[in-house]
């Protein structure tokens, strides 16, 4: 006969070593009773303690794979429990430059690594099921903040991922888009160069509106922003700061380059926030063809319809870059 003092001692007793208040432990798929054992060394007490728990409540045949909350001074009894109930996590991304940027980002709060996820949001058929490719797939993930598994399989996080660009994209938004006569692709790749001309969530309707009125004339958009990716993804150094856009880089060959190119580039240069996908969608309506930073009102612009005023307004701007003696 097993004593209540016994099993209070085994059971019920705090059992943890870390200072923290609470703590979180990941159990990888497949993982044996064996593997827990290790991942939970650095933080129990007494592991003869769980090892008994565990063959109690028959957890040690039961493994549960996820990311697994543990408190300071919790008993034996539990840590076992606390291991089957798994945490959601808050996957979150946005600001992701490229999209191997953005599977590192998503592979730093989930199970599956990088390459598992290139492989399922980069295949053929995910690609042609999506009416994407891999210049544009990046238009495909909707920066948010999603509430999944840390143990979801690559498969179900596509499915998911997949309901949730098809709920984005209703049919409010799918009927602007071709008003526009874009596809969502083409949109979002939009966005991204409204996004990184100007942080303004105020301003993008208007910025949009001058793409949008060059498009439609079949003028080159001539847009900054997609001058520094060409840069960029020519030397590979993604790291580059330019603040500075000089007359020879625009002369960069680049299908990115929208001072050489007419229309839109073959991909996003940026992942736009939906503010500025929704000023895409929604432009304000104007005659205005350029823009330029205003040096009286810093982060915004000054807008032009002539050419000639818009020049006047790019001198001043140019004044002022010359003081602030920006090498780049």
């Amino acid at each position: 006969m097993i004593c209540g003092g016994y099993v209070i001692n085994k059971a019920f007793t705090g059992n943890t070593k870390f200072e923290e208040e609470e703590m979180f432990v990941y159990i990888p798929t497949d993982s044996k009773y064996e593997d827990v054992k290790k991942i939970l060394a650095p933080y129990v007490e007494n592991q003869d303690k769980i090892d008994w728990v565990a063959s109690k409540r028959e957890y040690d045949t039961n493994v549960k794979a996820g990311k697994f909350l543990l408190k300071k001074g919790m008993s034996s009894f539990s840590i076992v429990r606390a291991l089957r109930l798994n945490v959601p996590v808050k996957l979150a991304f946005n600001n992701q430059e490229k999209v191997q940027d953005l599977f590192v980002r998503l592979a730093s709060q989930i199970e599956p690594d990088t390459t598992k996820l290139k492989d399922i949001f980069t295949n053929d058929t995910f690609l042609q099921e999506n009416g994407l490719n891999k210049d544009n797939v990046m238009s495909f993930f909707i920066p948010n903040s999603y509430e999944f598994y840390w143990n979801i399989t690559p498969e179900e996080l596509s499915e998911k991922l997949t309901k949730e660009y098809k709920r984005f994209w209703n049919d409010g938004r799918l009927a602007k888009a071709k008003a526009l006569n874009l596809t969502p692709a083409q949109v979002y790749t939009l966005a991204s160069i409204v996004h990184k001309e100007t942080a303004k969530a105020d301003e993008r309707p208007k910025v949009a509106g001058v793409y949008l009125n060059r498009l439609n004339k079949n003028m080159p958009l001539q847009a900054d922003p997609t001058v520094i990716y060409a840069l960029k993804q020519k030397s590979n150094n993604w790291d580059l700061v330019v603040k500075r856009v000089m007359h020879n880089d625009l002369m960069t060959s680049s299908p990115y380059n929208t001072y050489r190119n007419t229309g839109l580039p073959p991909g996003p240069i940026f992942m736009p926030d939906v503010s500025a996908i929704d000023a895409v969608l929604s432009p304000e309506k104007h005659d205005y063809l350029y823009f330029c930073a205003s040096v009286e009102k810093f982060g915004y612009h000054e807008f032009a319809t002539d050419y000639n005023e818009h020049l006047k307004v790019a001198a001043k701007y140019a004044d002022w870059v010359a003081k602030q003696n920006y090498k780049r």
